[in-house]
C-alpha cells in the first residue's frame, strides 16, 4: 500500500510539472510566473487533495480549463 501511496505522489508531481510546462509554452510566459499562476489555482488545491479525481485527466485539459477560468491570475 505504502509504494501506490508513493506512485499516487509522483504522478501528481508530474503531472504538476506538466501543466506548469503547458502553461508557460502556450502563455508565453516564463516558468515561475506558470509555477505562481498554478499555485495559486483552485485547480492545484484540487489536484493535492485528490478531489473529484480530477488528478487522473489529461494536463491539457486541465491547463486549459485553468487558463480559461481562472484569468485573473494571470494579470
Amino acid at each position: 500500500m505504502k509504494n501506490k501511496t508513493n506512485l499516487n505522489e509522483i504522478f501528481k508531481q508530474n503531472l504538476e510539472e506538466d501543466i506548469i510546462n503547458y502553461i508557460s509554452r502556450i502563455k508565453s510566459i516564463d516558468l515561475r510566473k506558470a509555477m505562481d499562476i498554478y499555485y495559486q489555482s483552485k485547480l492545484a488545491e484540487q489536484i493535492s487533495q485528490g478531489l473529484y479525481g480530477i488528478e487522473n485527466c489529461d494536463y491539457r485539459r486541465l491547463a486549459e480549463d485553468l487558463m480559461e477560468n481562472e484569468q485573473d491570475l494571470f494579470c
